[in-house]
């Protein structure tokens, strides 16, 4: 099976995993605007061992989004091994969600992810996450457990450190397993999603292991901050965005676009230094606002609403009036009352 890793054009831009945002909807809309890989969220290991029915709806996806990787937490070797079999098995995509472009290959997803970089209360309180970057024979024993059992591309998201543990000494522990991708969060767990983020151990990362992909995450708000970090540290192979992308899934494409062109790009945010405000396009933001409700809208029926209003909200932030258009945008019922919403504007 090909490694679909090493088949992307650099620099590589990612929709990092993120609980609760990364779901069908949000991953398609961003591939539409310039993601080269997307990662589901968290899926538990242990629920899959124990009871994967519920587990296997939430890594549902359309062949649209592909290429997709499906991002795993838990602490227990055996459990990462038996959900590394199970969603390795195409069988395990339904045909509705995953239609198949020739055959049964077209309903697989493309990769696995292992979190060791989770600093969420409740996973790294449980031992997954980024609790289990100092348990040095553990990680080896789950990368290990994850790659026996598929024949995917395997990849890992961690952090810049724990305590006395640096990601760079993590690298260096599991560096010999044939993991194929490592997106690296530039803040330590201390850190937290505020901390400093430092880019250059990412680029030291890169020098240990040359013949893996290795991206940079964390604090990439925006397209010129993206920029800076490729141009920053050339030897990176890409960049993993996540917050960045709440309310600005068309990051991934301005990124593209100012590295081909030293002028500013077309829409931003205010206050982020670098990414101080451009002006925006009304008409093309409320055209994508719309496209990702008729997505969400599609995936999840009139339960959608309760997901989209997040997102409308991120959408508007920073428009002339936005508390008054939030309120209204996060009360509508329908997408056709959201669609009589924003032709208000």
């Amino acid at each position: 099976m090909k490694n679909f890793w090493f088949q992307l054009n650099k620099p590589i831009l990612a929709l990092a995993p993120m609980a609760g945002i990364t779901d069908s909807a949000f991953r398609e809309i961003c591939r539409r605007h310039g993601a080269d890989v997307v990662y589901s969220e968290m899926a538990s290991v242990s629920a899959l061992f124990f009871k994967p029915a519920k587990t296997l709806e939430l890594v549902k996806f359309n062949a649209s989004e592909r290429p997709y990787v499906v991002q795993l937490f838990g602490k227990d070797p055996k459990h990462f091994a038996k959900a590394a079999r199970i969603l390795s098995n195409p069988l395990h995509c339904t045909q509705e969600r995953c239609p198949a472009s020739g055959g049964t290959e077209g309903l697989r997803i493309d990769g696995l992810d292992i979190n060791f970089g989770c600093p969420a209360k409740k996973v790294f309180g449980h031992g997954s996450g980024c609790a289990l970057m100092p348990q040095k024979e553990l990680a080896r024993e789950i990368i290990s457990a994850v790659c026996d059992n598929t024949d995917l591309p395997v990849s890992i998201k961690i952090r810049a450190g724990l305590r006395d543990m640096t990601a760079l000494e993590f690298i260096e522990n599991t560096k010999d397993l044939p993991y194929s991708a490592v997106m690296v969060h530039g803040r330590t767990y201390e850190g937290g999603f505020s901390g400093k983020v430092d880019f250059g151990i990412v680029d030291e990362i890169k020098k240990i292991i040359p013949d893996k992909i290795v991206l940079a995450n964390g604090g990439i708000n925006c397209a010129a901050i993206g920029v800076k970090v490729l141009h920053d540290y050339p030897t990176i192979d890409g960049l993993g965005i996540a917050r960045g992308a709440w309310g600005q899934p068309w990051i991934f494409e301005e990124i593209k676009a100012l590295l081909k062109s030293p002028l500013p790009c077309n829409q931003g945010r205010a206050g982020e230094g670098l990414c101080d405000a451009t002006p925006f396009d009304f008409p093309r933001i409320k055209k994508i606002m719309l496209e990702h409700a008729r997505l969400i809208y599609a995936d999840k029926g009139d339960t959608g609403k309760f997901e989209m209003r997040k997102h409308l909200a991120w959408y508007v932030k920073g428009f002339p009036g936005a508390s008054e258009l939030r309120q209204k945008l996060v009360t509508a019922e329908s997408l056709e009352e959201i669609t009589v919403i924003l032709g208000a504007i």
